[in-house]
């Protein structure tokens, strides 16, 4: 994938420079919180059911700077936003559960999304997240926040990159010492809880646990997770040059703040409905209704129960489940075309079954051993 050039010297001192204006202080003493956007080759849409995903971060993302305040305050300018953020750690933060029905809208009405995004309740949220487990924090912090240009709200999960920002920024002004697994649950708590989307744990896995130019691969039922570097193709023709692969993002035209959209909510309701009928017409009603506590047999006995709606979102889980094992396979042996025939397959599966994304999402090429993945901003839920 090449060398990892982000952020630069000159990203880092713009944003210590940024800080130092913002406090007071001397730039040297600002701190700065690298958080990368991330894609998911294959996975997409099962991690809220307990399936296994792999994702990897990319040379993009989010850069926070900041210092300790000195007191309760936090205080915070953004990049990309209007405005000033201002609120104490010591107010208790209450969840705002604020999806609701919005459509998707053009790139050329991003400023409406900008505006409804309220772009401080990822940092509120942090700190219910932070409270929620009975952390006691005395110090805010001043900060300056920023993403890679155009890619907010673009299907790159910004919004979980932003949280994992906040949260290490807030640890590391109070003292706190956390693991990757924990500010997992953390972020999990400002999407779940404070945000009220129900998502799962794919995006703060593969940006707290990735590392860059590698697949990881997450049990998100079980947690347990590897990181799988890629194997270069092997050739008996040593003439030949060995290529590697590079990542396209290709971006649609269309945006979406998913706290804003009742479409991702109703998508996990339906794969909670798909099992809760699976796991009764299998004697075992009293499990959680997630599909992960189905077995396949069970789901290819009884799919032809399911009412249709249902029937397409259990559909998507099962064969993305095993697109995801075959494409590990193909990973770890360097075949670079079969992982990306699967891309194609899964990204299939997410519109017709799914049913979310734009037909682009199908404009993946290969050629050889390169392959181009094409990562589609953003996400259609409707």
């Amino acid at each position: 994938m090449g060398e990892f050039s982000w952020p630069t010297e000159d990203e880092l001192q713009e944003m210590r420079n940024k800080v130092s204006e913002m406090s007071g202080r001397d730039a040297e003493v600002v701190r700065v919180v690298v958080s990368p956007y991330r894609i998911c080759p294959l996975g997409a849409h099962i991690d809220h059911q307990g399936g296994t995903v792999s994702a990897m971060t990319i040379n993009k993302g989010i850069l926070l700077g900041f210092v300790p305040s000195g007191d309760t305050e936090v205080v915070l300018r953004s990049g990309q936003f209007d405005g000033e953020v201002r609120f104490s750690i010591d107010e208790i933060q209450q969840p705002r559960n604020s999806v609701k029905k919005h459509h998707v809208v053009h790139a050329s009405d991003s400023a409406k999304i900008k505006e409804e995004c309220k772009w401080g309740n990822y940092a509120r949220g942090a700190l219910y997240a932070l409270q929620s487990r009975g952390n006691n924090l005395t110090q805010g912090i001043i900060g300056y926040i920023c993403g890679s240009d155009n890619l907010d709200s673009s299907g790159l999960s910004s919004s979980a990159a932003v949280g994992i920002a906040y949260l290490l920024a807030l640890e590391s002004a109070n003292g706190m010492n956390v693991s990757p697994l924990d500010n997992i649950e953390y972020d999990r708590l400002i999407e779940n809880g404070y945000l009220g989307l129900r998502n799962g744990i794919l995006d703060q896995s593969a940006i707290l646990l990735s590392r860059y130019g590698c697949l990881m691969r997450m049990d998100c039922k079980s947690k347990e997770y590897e990181i799988i570097q890629p194997r270069e193709p092997q050739n008996s023709d040593k003439t030949k040059i060995q290529k590697s692969y590079k990542v396209l993002l290709a971006f649609s035209g269309l945006r979406c703040a998913l706290t804003n959209n009742p479409g991702y909510n109703c998508r996990v309701a339906e794969c909670q409905e798909a099992a809760k009928f699976l796991l009764c017409a299998s004697g075992k009603a009293e499990m959680d209704p997630r599909l992960c506590n189905v077995e396949e047999e069970v789901y290819e006995a009884h799919k032809n129960e399911l009412e249709p709606t249902l029937a397409k979102r259990a559909e998507h889980y099962f064969t993305e489940n095993r697109r995801v094992a075959k494409g590990l396979e193909a990973w770890k042996s360097g075949n670079s075309q079969d992982f990306g025939k699967l891309i194609s397959a899964s990204g299939l599966s997410s519109i017709y079954n799914y049913e979310c994304g734009t037909t682009l999402i199908l404009s993946i090429v290969f050629l050889y051993t390169l392959v181009l993945i094409v990562v589609v901003c953003t996400y259609i839920f409707i």
